[in-house]
């Protein structure tokens, strides 16, 4: 009878402790940023052609499969990308702004556009990004997007709440880099 308990106990522990591994990737259900706990959203690998590029998990403070409830949902949320394989900075920094490119109208891109040439400017100045490396893509409330690279930050925040929705749509727009990807984030896989 102990044992039986003791089987059911841990049962209910289990979701406590659950994490989605995607190639070989490790995400955990639950973050938090800006003192707000985040939980995952969904996760993916993006696959260019046939190459693996990076694993990624979408962090928001409420779970949503529709891509415009996340958008606009208020508070901190955070973009986590795992290399796969090593790129340079100059890519990283073409394939983020063609996806900003392919998602927003024209007057908003206009908008955008200084906040996307310091986007690009930190991503170049990362060098290259090697397999294995971490980056975040972070929106703090009141502060902006911050990037980081293994922790340390690459340029300075990019103010805008628009800015954070204009990279989400990356993933998640109406042509989205990787249509399987935006399943995969939007806990439809």
């Amino acid at each position: 009878m102990a044992s039986l308990v003791l089987a059911l106990t841990s049962l209910w522990a289990l979701p406590a402790l659950a994490a989605l591994e995607v190639a070989g990737v490790r995400f955990d259900d639950q973050t938090s940023l800006a003192s707000q706990a985040l939980v995952l959203n969904g996760a993916g690998v993006r696959v260019k052609m046939i190459i693996k590029v990076y694993a990624v998990g979408l962090y928001v403070p409420r779970k949503e499969t529709a891509p415009a409830a996340i958008l606009n949902q208020a508070g901190p949320k955070s973009i986590r990308i795992v290399m796969l394989r090593s790129v340079s900075g100059e890519k990283l920094a073409n394939a983020l702004t063609e996806g900003i490119e392919d998602n927003v109208s024209p007057a908003d891109l206009l908008s955008l556009q200084p906040r996307i040439d310091e986007l690009e400017a930190a991503m170049r100045s990362a060098g290259e990004a090697v397999k294995g490396a971490q980056i975040q893509l972070d929106y703090l409330p009141g502060i902006g997007t911050r990037v980081t690279m293994g922790g340390k930050p690459l340029g300075k925040d990019i103010a805008g709440e628009d800015f954070y929705r204009a990279l989400l749509k990356i993933w998640l727009g109406e042509h989205p880099s990787d249509r399987s990807l935006k399943g995969d984030l939007l806990g439809q896989s």
